[in-house]
């Protein structure tokens, strides 16, 4: 892969006098700010256990309830088929993805805390609605204020660590958004365990619930400082420089303060972000971050699994009163590569032995849980943090809030469509649709293989000269650069 060189400019020539050490003021608001994903995470975590649960189904979803009674013995891939039950987990994506665009004018014109508050509240409000519902209309409108707060935080978070992070460490602290999400998801199945055993309420607490991370979200952002580019695109000079010598925790931060002057000039330039976004020059970002990384990273198919598979197949194979427990941890402690080779396995194993109406040999089916397993620990070490961490990181100051709100609209397009299509999919394909998903990694490998340069260590307001070397990414690349971007 391209890399190495930055090309010509003159900022790239600062990079090696940049100091940093790790202080406990740069801990903490990297901490907090992560928490962000634990809402993302608390309610994946929650939503494929709460859909299953006999107490919700009886209330809101009777007819489901009966076809699940009705085959509770039975190995069926058309169980749960319900695309009202469907649009429950859904429309939260659908609500993200709309919300992103105004989290990108807050995040721009008011700072990345701004958008943090905001979507901590919203997600609050979202679980009192959801914990209070009396019928499909609420649960729908709560699930709508949940998106608008997972909308603005998966907008912010990523680049409040990408901006906060020193370059040599960037990676590992943007992955605490991984993390986080990973330990929400954790907690809520521990929650919805518990939960279930509680008649007839016991969803509602798991929903309720929701309303926690959120108060350490908000409470935690009260206290973060802002970032110092954003402080900086702000006008704020004098406060950006202060904060950026508190979160280094030295003095000495000539090379890099005056990077991000350089890089807010050029964004307090820009009229329009978002049209910026489609000139030449920003192309490799537009197409690699924008575009292709947050839609793979959906169509992996690792949310399909987080939101129905395993909760299912427990059930079958298991015991109705097993739950995710084992999975989510195994996930947590991913260290591999993720590989279609496991959905293949899955496909041949389902095709061999599931959907015949009675259940499967119980050894058959504790082997495709560990498969399954392997699959979500590989995308807990690839594509799950390395697919918010890569686009924060690609886009210039100047574009860099629209970037991310199109990263998180494509992302939360591409979700809404697997949550709200994977179980119709399922009953049709039957276990093609793993097929199908080990075609779509083969070809999202290829395109990161070939068409993403190497960020690791270097500056974020340098990483877009990457792209003046590449082998493909450089025909496109400076054929504008030199235009007004006062024009864009």
């Amino acid at each position: 892969m391209a890399g190495g060189a930055f090309g010509d400019g003159g900022n790239e020539k600062r990079a090696h006098l940049y100091e940093y050490r790790i202080t406990g003021y740069f801990i903490f608001a990297c901490v907090v700010a992560a928490l962000g994903g634990s809402l993302f995470g608390y309610d994946l975590g929650v939503s494929g256990g709460v859909t299953s649960m006999d107490d919700f189904l009886k209330e809101f979803f009777p007819k489901v309830y009966r076809r699940k009674q009705a085959h509770l013995k039975e190995t069926d891939y058309c169980k749960y088929d319900n695309q009202i039950l469907t649009l429950f987990t859904s429309s939260l994506y659908f609500a993200a993805l709309v919300s992103t665009f105004a989290a990108s004018t807050l995040t721009r014109k008011k700072g990345r805390r701004a958008s943090i508050l905001v979507g901590s509240v919203s997600f609050f409000l979202g679980g009192v609605v959801n914990a209070a519902a009396q019928n499909i209309a609420m649960l729908i409108i709560g699930r709508i204020f949940l998106g608008f707060g997972i909308g603005f935080g998966n907008q912010a978070v990523p680049l409040y660590l990408s901006e906060m992070a020193p370059a040599k460490v960037r990676g590992a602290v943007n992955q605490l958004f991984q993390l986080t999400t990973c330990i929400g998801i954790v907690v809520a199945n521990f929650i919805n365990y518990g939960t279930e055993k509680i008649h007839p309420w016991g969803w509602r607490l798991s929903l309720g619930l929701a309303t926690l991370p959120a108060t350490f979200m908000f409470v935690g952002g009260l206290f973060l400082p802002e970032t110092p580019n954003s402080l900086v695109e702000q006008g704020r000079l004098e406060e950006g420089r202060k904060v950026l010598e508190k979160v280094r925790g030295t003095k000495n931060v000539d090379a890099e303060f005056a990077d991000l002057v350089d890089a807010s000039e050029a964004a307090r330039a820009i009229k329009n972000p978002f049209r910026n976004l489609l000139k030449r020059k920003n192309r490799p970002q537009l197409v690699i971050g924008a575009l292709g990384i947050p839609a793979f990273q959906q169509l992996t198919g690792n949310n399909s699994i987080l939101f129905y598979v395993l909760r299912n197949w427990f059930e079958v194979v298991l015991s109705e009163k097993a739950n995710t427990l084992g999975y989510v941890w195994v996930m947590n402690l991913g260290r591999d590569l993720e590989r279609e080779g496991e959905k293949v396995v899955v496909a041949i194993t389902l095709a061999l032995k599931f959907g015949q109406g009675a259940p499967i040999p119980k050894g058959i089916g504790i082997f495709l849980v560990i498969v399954i397993c392997i699959f979500v620990l590989g995308f807990g070490r690839s594509w799950g943090p390395l697919g918010w961490l890569v686009p924060s990181e690609l886009f210039p100051l100047e574009t860099r809030s629209a970037g991310q709100s199109l990263v998180v609209c494509v992302n939360m397009i591409f979700t809404a469509l697997i949550a709200q299509c994977f179980l119709v999919s399922l009953c049709h394909l039957k276990y093609g649709i793993f097929l199908l998903f080990a075609g779509l990694i083969l070809i999202m490998s290829s395109f990161i293989f070939f068409l993403l340069p190497e960020t690791k260590q270097v500056p974020i307001e340098e990483i877009h000269f990457l792209f003046q070397n590449h082998w493909f990414w450089k025909r496109y690349v400076g054929t504008d650069a030199d235009e007004n971007p006062g024009h864009a």
